[in-house]
């Protein structure tokens, strides 16, 4: 059903853990860097809580205070093996697809805000066949900061002229609230990412359960 009308023009969404389920191949690129420093592996787990900032200190963590030294040497590593295995296992996650289409059947306006490099970003969403679906796609190196800095959100909204009251950001993390907060825009959580305790604990609403939930946030069915 088409909505009589729209609650926001423009949906912006974060990438891992929120359309994408990315863990396993992060997981595997940042294990096979380990193994080749001669460290021990972690756990998918593990590695999932040290995604959000981008992969810098996503291999700080990974590597731990005693090894801080070699994080220069590390992220090369790290980069040329992720870099060719982008979708061994990242699908998206179940009723992203649908909503993304509805989304775009409705002419909401839809963007990516992420701190993956932008390239690999979009080959992710070709890979997986929905970046047609968004209007731009914003990458931890698309300008010179990245969230939770507001930057990229005003430039999204300035592509389209969006007002803050008529944009959405919805993602998995603390990250993602802190920039929605400093852009000054509305924020959803969604309970299926990498870490839906954290948006809990600190008591951040809404937090949608399934992708479908969302179309009811942004529409006014008649």
């Amino acid at each position: 059903m088409i909505p009589r009308s729209l609650k926001y023009d423009h949906v912006v969404f974060d990438l891992d853990g929120t359309l994408i389920d990315s863990r396993v191949d992060l997981a595997a690129a940042v294990n096979r860097m380990l193994r080749t420093l001669g460290l021990p592996s972690l756990t998918t787990e593990t590695v999932t809580r040290y995604v959000g900032e981008g992969a810098r200190k996503l291999v700080e963590r990974a590597l731990g205070a005693d090894q801080a030294h070699q994080v220069d040497r590390a992220l090369p590593l790290f980069w040329e093996f992720y870099s060719a295995h982008l979708l061994d296992h990242t699908r998206l996650y179940p009723g992203v697809a649908h909503l993304l289409s509805t989304l775009s059947e409705w002419r909401v306006t839809l963007s990516v805000l992420s701190n993956k490099p932008v390239t690999m970003s979009r080959a992710i969403l070709d890979g997986l066949e929905v970046l047609p679906f968004f209007r731009a796609v914003l990458g931890g190196d698309s300008l010179a900061t990245r969230k939770p800095d507001p930057a990229g959100v005003k430039h999204l909204r300035s592509l389209t002229n969006t007002s803050r009251d008529r944009m959405l950001l919805v993602g998995d993390s603390m990250i993602d609230v802190q920039t929605a907060r400093a852009a000054g825009v509305l924020f959803c959580g969604v309970a299926w990412g990498f870490a839906p305790g954290d948006l809990r604990a600190e008591h951040v609403e809404p937090i949608i359960n399934d992708p479908v939930e969302l179309l009811a946030l942004v529409s006014v069915i008649p």
